[in-house]
């Protein structure tokens, strides 16, 4: 490894297993310090435990058992960050849950609502508890862990797929709240990962997913689903120094040619180039959506 981040200091949340474990042990071999949380203490533990060894150098990782939708929660976590490591650079808001499936009517109303708290609030809740480090800094990196429930509808798991969308445009607009501070908000469209949330989707089975998302999900699970490392990669680069600049963006890891944009910068910097915006006639050729008389 290059020594990427050595000197940051990074948050990775729903680090306990995963896309956020594996973002936070490449952060740890890229000679960052690391602070993780998760809901599950033994997952917690365990993740600090093999880190640790990874990371060559004493107290280099911490970790709380943390729910991101409790204030109290992440306000203790970003303490404890700064107790140990004495300031926060990046921040990886990954925890989430698929929340209900089936249809919105008949969907569990508290597990909905506790998918929102979780996948939004808590990530909102993040961003303002590091926000007045990483400003007095005048620097800083804030990802968000977003998917195809940004772009796409995903019939009968509709919690994760406002809360993937709330997410993303949170995003954008809080980059141009910090844009003066140099602190880049991007969203990352990691692929669909044979994670836990597959298989809570298999479980579920298809009277509540869908016939056709079920399917789907089936043949991703027989052919291993888009390579964890992807994402882990361009969460790495987004978190460096080489994407500075690189702001209010929603990028996938599997398509977009995001080891390259530094040769684009000023096209993908000024315009609205990976960014979600309403799609009018004239995007796909028609021309009947002229001027209201």
């Amino acid at each position: 490894m290059s020594g990427l981040l050595s000197g940051r200091v990074a948050i990775v949340t729903g680090a306990g297993q995963g896309l956020g474990r594996a973002i936070a042990e490449a952060y740890v071999r890229e000679g960052a310090a690391v602070a993780i949380c998760a809901r599950t203490a033994h997952h917690v533990d365990a993740a600090v435990a093999e880190l640790g060894q990874l990371a060559g150098r004493e107290n280099a990782v911490i970790g709380l058992p943390v729910d991101v939708a409790r204030a109290e929660h992440v306000n203790g976590l970003i303490a404890l960050t700064m107790q140990r490591f004495g300031r926060i650079d990046i921040l990886v808001n990954n925890a989430g849950v698929y929340g209900p499936m089936g249809s919105i009517d008949v969907a569990d109303w508290d597990e909905w609502v506790e998918a929102m708290n979780i996948n939004v609030l808590g990530s909102v809740l993040m961003c303002r508890a590091v926000l007045p480090h990483m400003k007095k800094a005048g620097a800083g990196k804030i990802i968000q862990l977003s998917g195809g429930g940004a772009t796409n509808p995903l019939p009968n798991i509709s919690a994760y797929a406002a809360s993937k969308a709330a997410i993303v445009r949170f995003a954008e607009t809080l980059a141009e709240e910090v844009r003066a501070f140099h602190i880049d908000v991007n969203a990352i469209a990691p692929g669909a990962l044979n994670t836990r949330l597959l298989d809570q989707v298999l479980e579920a089975g298809p009277e509540k997913v869908g016939e056709s998302f079920y399917r789907k999900s089936l043949q991703q699970k027989e052919t291993g689903g888009a390579p964890l490392e992807k994402g882990v990669a361009l969460a790495l680069y987004l978190a460096s120094a080489h994407s500075d600049g690189i702001t209010g963006k929603l990028i996938s890891a599997l398509w977009d040619p995001w080891s390259r944009f530094r040769e684009h910068f000023d096209d993908i910097a000024k315009t609205d180039i990976y960014t979600l915006r309403r799609i009018v006639p004239k995007d796909r050729g028609m021309t009947w959506d002229g001027e209201q008389t």
